[in-house]
């Protein structure tokens, strides 16, 4: 009779090659880097523009959009893609529009899903500012701002609807207030209380000698695109 074919050995070696499969500890998952962007943070843009952000806001459709609003002189009216570093690796977001002169804003809408997006303001030092509503301060009312150059300064409402002539054409419809401010505060978010107010576009003097700082307000930018700060 004939023996009958037996697979043992080559069965065993299967078995432990898929023990061994089974067995082998999984590369670990690369980690997701989570980029954090709130008022006072600094983004990169590709065409070489650095512009603060002056107010994270959100629009009211299901799922909300986040924007982060700022001034138009710095980022241009034209569309452009943003990044959260110098170097221009970490793309967060594109222009969703803008306008300046006439009125000095621009609006970028964020397409990272890595993003965090929280509605306060960095102060400098760790410290935060919430935001919970925008308004337009009255005169003889208190405004603070924060500086990328000189930090936290607060000063008083002076007049609304305040016109001022540029390089580039006339700007209507700013908020003037004796908060001083130094060269490189452009586009520093200003707020009453847990009010944004708007975000810092000229000034005069400095925080020595002191001066006016001149603001596009927020209210008009959420309007125009939908948005509400938070």
């Amino acid at each position: 009779m004939r023996r009958p074919f037996t697979c043992l050995p080559m069965l065993t070696t299967a078995l432990m090659v898929v023990s061994t499969l089974f067995l082998r500890t999984a590369p670990p998952a690369t980690a997701l880097q989570v980029v954090t962007v709130r008022g006072g943070t600094v983004l990169y843009a590709a065409t070489g523009a650095q512009c603060v952000v002056g107010f994270n806001a959100k629009s009211t459709t299901t799922p909300p959009a986040y924007h982060g609003v700022m001034i138009g002189h710095c980022s241009g009216t034209y569309k452009t893609t943003w990044y959260a570093d110098a170097a221009r690796t970490t793309p967060v977001g594109v222009t969703a529009g803008a306008s300046y002169p006439i009125d000095d804003y621009g609006v970028v809408r964020y397409t990272s899903n890595t993003l965090n997006l929280p509605g306060d303001l960095a102060l400098g030092g760790g410290a935060l500012q919430d935001i919970t509503g925008a308004a337009t301060p009255a005169v003889g009312q208190s405004l603070c701002h924060v500086g990328r150059a000189s930090g936290v300064h607060c000063g008083t409402v002076t007049a609304l609807n305040v016109t001022v002539n540029f390089a580039e054409g006339t700007v209507h419809g700013l908020i003037r207030s004796t908060t001083c401010a130094e060269p490189g505060d452009d586009g520093a978010p200003a707020y009453t209380g847990t009010l944004a107010v708007g975000f810092l576009v000229a000034s005069t003097g400095n925080c020595t000698s002191g001066g006016a700082s001149y603001y596009q307000p927020v209210p008009e930018v959420l309007s125009a695109f939908g948005l509400t700060v938070y």
